[in-house]
């Protein structure tokens, strides 16, 4: 059964730049227990430094799949934790990157809606102690899903994952990364879904054009 591994929160702390220069983050985030409050746009327990990046009513919690987490492990060879990533969620049983922008899941009393698929930006590379990691990152295809709260209430590490809504669309996370990261052509096709952040729906009508001829 879909679940919720662990339940992960953080708050921001200063970390140094290549060029030396400081910058906050939340990425490091660890499990806690027991019942958790979803509510705003955060969990209990958690901030974002940059919500124009992170954060904010599109992009309040983030969830990665515990099986992606073991993969890399396999590629990096080396245990990883649970909030490696930075996700608020670890879920096991449910298919993060198959999910489909506007899907709506229940966990606990929460209602939570995929929003878009996480890009990554050099503080994962940072936390991961490597460089070039946003590039291996970005061509894995295992982005994790950022949620928007529908519902406020109350979750815990332990609670079923119910898909509760499906749109009527194949605009995946999955096809969100090919079309960012591999084939812009296909960025005409992620305008299917109605449920696409305003900040995206607004870059791709201005980028697709450029891209239209590649295919």
């Amino acid at each position: 059964m879909a679940h919720v591994e662990a339940v992960n929160v953080g708050t921001p702390r200063p970390i140094e730049r290549s060029n030396g220069t400081v910058e906050t983050t939340g990425i490091w985030k660890e499990p806690v227990s027991g019942r958790v409050a979803v509510r705003g746009v955060n969990i209990e327990g958690d901030d974002q430094a940059d919500r124009t990046a992170h954060g904010g009513p599109d992009r309040a919690l983030y969830a990665y799949a515990a099986e992606d987490t073991e993969w890399w492990e396999g590629e990096l060879g080396r245990d990883l934790a649970p909030g490696t990533f930075g996700e608020n969620l670890t879920l096991r049983g449910i298919d993060v990157t198959g999910a489909l922008v506007g899907e709506r899941w229940r966990i606990g009393t929460v209602l939570l809606e995929v929003s878009s698929p996480r890009i990554p930006c050099w503080k994962l590379a940072k936390k991961m102690g490597d460089p070039r990691f946003i590039k291996r990152f970005a061509q894995a295809g295992r982005p994790g899903a950022y949620l928007r709260i529908i519902e406020e209430g109350e979750l815990g590490a332990g609670d079923a994952v119910e898909i509760v809504a499906r749109p009527d669309h194949d605009v995946t996370l999955a096809l969100f990364v090919e079309a960012y990261e591999h084939d812009r052509s296909l960025l005409p096709r992620l305008l299917e879904a109605d449920a696409l952040t305003d900040a995206w729906r607004d870059w791709i009508e201005e980028a697709a054009p450029r891209y239209s001829s590649t295919k």
